[in-house]
């Protein structure tokens, strides 16, 4: 695809069952299924960040996970964390608050002063974009500009996979794929969002790649909207 030439090149990475969910159930840890990922794909999971300038979650992931965000098992700068976060009203006892790599959190106009005061007191840096929500296509053209982003890995749950694809941001994915399937209607699953209206609104996948990580499948795409596909 034909990719802006001030934003980052962008990588969705996400685990995912047989039945494309990312969770057990609605409101518990993508850590519950990741547990059972081979080392092997760990391992790429920490190499892939490392290979990164920036990462980026959703603010639910933050509450439910408690994610670091760090690279671990693998030599590597851990990446700049990007968490939109449109009120600013993160848990400053999130682990995304220590000291272990640098944090921009990313809000919206309506994010009251004395949060994007709170925030940068716990040593994280506040991009303010957009007056009601958090402007992704923005964000990321501060990223790119100001601190240098070239590459991104998207970490999201279903909701910034949405807006992240809706917007257009999103040049490639790689899925892990888990061996279970877990059911539920509403359990998440890889991107939330609204339906497509008819086939011409589907976004297809062009897969580039397929192989083995331990155990694990793993799928590489590159994306191709609509008018490009």
């Amino acid at each position: 695809m034909t990719q802006q030439k001030n934003r980052p090149h962008v990588l969705m990475m996400s685990e995912i069952t047989a039945d494309g969910k990312l969770t057990l159930k609605k409101g518990a840890s993508s850590k519950i299924l990741m547990k059972h990922m081979a080392h092997e794909t760990e391992i790429l999971l920490h190499t892939t960040r490392a290979a990164c300038d920036a990462i980026m979650v959703g603010s639910e992931t933050i509450r439910i996970d408690n994610s670091f965000l760090t690279v671990r098992m693998v030599p590597g700068k851990s990446p700049l964390r990007v968490i939109p976060n449109r009120k600013g009203d993160l848990p400053l006892s999130s682990n995304i608050f220590k000291h272990d790599a640098e944090t921009v959190i990313a809000v919206s106009e309506t994010a009251p002063a004395e949060r994007i005061e709170a925030i940068r007191a716990a040593g994280a840096e506040v991009i303010i974009c957009g007056s009601d929500h958090v402007d992704l296509p923005h964000l990321l053209s501060v990223l790119y500009e100001r601190f240098g982003v070239r590459k991104m890995m998207v970490e999201g749950g279903p909701t910034l996979n949405w807006h992240m694809l809706h917007h257009r941001l999103v040049d490639e994915i790689r899925l892990i794929h888990l061996p279970f399937i877990v059911g539920g209607d509403d359990t998440p699953s890889l991107v939330g969002g609204m339906h497509s209206e008819s086939e011409d609104d589907m976004i297809r996948l062009e897969l580039r790649s397929n192989y083995l990580c331990g155990t694990n499948l793993v799928t590489e795409y590159e994306v191709l909207y609509p008018d490009e596909a």
